[in-house]
């Protein structure tokens, strides 16, 4: 790839001869390993999982976005994982999310609940997720007010308690 200029941008370097087409890079795979002195079992996590074309609304609509919760509130009862918070937007969704202690990597309970949502609901979702261990200066609290305004920074509700399409869990 070549420096886009002053914006940072990277763009496809040119094809050298006519009709000879460039391979695009190929996005790295994030890793999802807590350090080996971080106790997985006891740590949140803030997750935002995209759709893979990004600026429709592909999830916030009634159908879709209960489709969404009602795996969440299984894998909850399930002791997959506690999802405190989720919270569906128009093509990605956040998590702030616990794991128990089980022998199960945080990036296969994540991918599960990807490929059953898009099987089901015919969700197209980017290949990864991002996701933050929440380290101890950081608030809970702090967190969860900026997933749940999310929708009014986006302009798509006055208020964060318009928006229809969040999950609050009960406290375990």
């Amino acid at each position: 790839m070549q420096d886009g200029g002053r914006d940072g941008a990277l763009r496809r370097p040119r094809t050298p001869q006519r009709g000879v087409p460039t391979t695009l890079p190929v996005r790295k795979r994030l890793p999802h390993e807590a350090p080996f002195w971080v106790d997985p079992n006891k740590a949140h996590y803030f997750i935002t999982i995209c759709c893979e074309h990004r600026g429709r609304n592909q999830l916030a609509n009634t159908r879709t976005a209960n489709g969404l919760i009602e795996p969440i509130k299984y894998r909850n009862a399930n002791a997959i994982w506690f999802i405190h918070l989720a919270l569906i937007m128009p093509d990605h969704v956040h998590f702030l999310v616990a794991f128990p202690e089980n022998e199960k990597r945080i990036e296969t309970i994540m991918s599960k609940w990807k490929e059953w949502t898009a099987k089901t609901l015919k969700i197209h979702w980017q290949r990864d997720f991002f996701e933050h261990r929440l380290r101890k200066a950081e608030s809970f609290r702090e967190k969860a007010d900026y997933i749940l305004a999310n929708p009014v920074r986006s302009g798509l509700v006055r208020r964060a308690e318009d928006w229809p399409h969040v999950y609050l869990a009960e406290p375990w």
